[in-house]
């Protein structure tokens, strides 16, 4: 991959991992409540399911999608689905203390979370037709598409986990604590509606 194209390939990763979206939504909030320690395993795990998902996409997937467009419309239910019930979770938390028994998303379930994604796959399908062209080599672009989203996404995730970690030491009011878990709630039942507009 040529110098251009390898920087265009990090501006398009570092706009897409800064952005709000599930991943960072749902990151905030488990730097909230579980705090910075205890949400590395999300933060890592999303790179690791959207890599899978690159890989996915360029072996042929998004073809799939192609022909039975009903997949992707499962896949946005589903996902749907996740968000409004983590919007519903949220809208009733509780104090800080309340959630110590409560256990944050782990690697893989953040993995895996990319598969209903819908944002995700947006950003997999404009990636592998931007900057992994079929043909010779396409192995190892696709390796350093991976790697460039890994290197870019894992510290802008951070941010939006580190936030929410900041937030868990503000917060010890519960009143203020209900304010921001009820803000967090809407905004992932808005993200929710945003799938289908």
């Amino acid at each position: 991959m040529d110098p251009t194209s390898l920087t265009a390939l990090a501006i398009y990763a570092f706009v897409m991992s800064i952005t709000p979206g599930p991943n960072n939504l749902m990151l905030t909030t488990s730097g909230l409540v579980f705090g910075m320690a205890r949400t590395w395993p999300h933060i890592l795990g999303i790179p690791f399911g959207v890599a899978v998902q690159l890989s996915a996409v360029g072996a042929g997937l998004g073809a799939v999608f192609a022909l039975e467009p009903r997949l992707q419309v499962v896949l946005k239910v589903i996902g749907t689905l996740y968000l409004l019930w983590l919007a519903a979770k949220l809208w009733r938390a509780g104090e800080l203390r309340d959630a110590s028994m409560a256990r944050p998303i782990g690697f893989f379930q953040a993995a895996a979370f990319q598969f209903v994604n819908p944002k995700a796959w947006l950003i997999a399908g404009t990636v592998i037709a931007a900057f992994v062209a079929p043909g010779e080599g396409d192995a190892g672009r696709l390796a350093l598409v991976c790697l460039v989203f890994t290197v870019v996404g894992v510290p802008c995730m951070s941010v939006w986990a580190a936030f929410g970690a900041g937030l868990r030491q503000v917060l010890k009011d519960r009143r203020k604590l209900l304010l921001v878990n009820r803000t967090m709630a809407a905004l992932a039942a808005l993200t929710a509606v945003l799938f289908w507009l």
